[in-house]
């Protein structure tokens, strides 16, 4: 890989992570009474975006959808299976309860999301039914078609998740 290879992809990171950090500051912002503050927040996250999509894009990450959903699976399958155990023996190992609970939680809904990959994967080039996604606002668990009762990973209420068309 190629110093400029390394450079995009340090360049990618690091802009996502901008976004999603800037995502939060904003609710912070908002839920202490700062809308410029949260306007300005959200503003400069998805200018992060632009930046992540670009390097992504010079980098050739997006693929048809066929092996974007493979790549997916892929990743997902890694932290469920070797990612996310590490990081929670080792969270264990520290008497870090609150990583223990948050590494937990992504390890099991990254269970999820590989095997809803699989089922659209599975699905490619046939009819299929369109439905939107529920998730859950704690946890991140996704649910099809309807939000469950109560979340399976966490117990937060059904009628928190956030629905996504």
């Amino acid at each position: 890989m190629s110093k400029t290879e390394q450079s995009l992809m340090e360049a990618f990171a690091g802009e996502s992570q901008a976004n999603r950090k800037y995502l939060a500051f904003a609710a912070k912002a908002d839920q202490e009474g700062y809308p410029q503050a949260a306007r300005l927040f959200r503003a400069a996250a998805e200018a992060e975006t632009i930046h992540a999509h670009n390097h992504l894009r010079v980098l050739k990450g997006v693929k048809s959808t066929k092996e974007n959903l493979q790549g997916a699976i892929d990743g997902e399958t890694h932290e469920f299976k070797k990612m996310y155990p590490e990081m929670i023996e080792a969270a264990k190992a520290d008497g870090q309860k609150d990583a223990e609970r948050s590494f937990n939680f992504a390890n099991e809904v990254e269970k999820v999301h590989a095997r809803l990959y699989q089922k659209v994967l599975d699905g490619l080039g046939k009819p299929q039914e369109n439905y939107p996604y529920y998730i859950c606002p704690v946890c991140g668990y996704t649910a099809e078609k309807e939000p469950p009762g109560t979340c399976p990973v966490c117990g937060a209420k059904g009628e928190m998740f956030k629905k996504m068309d």
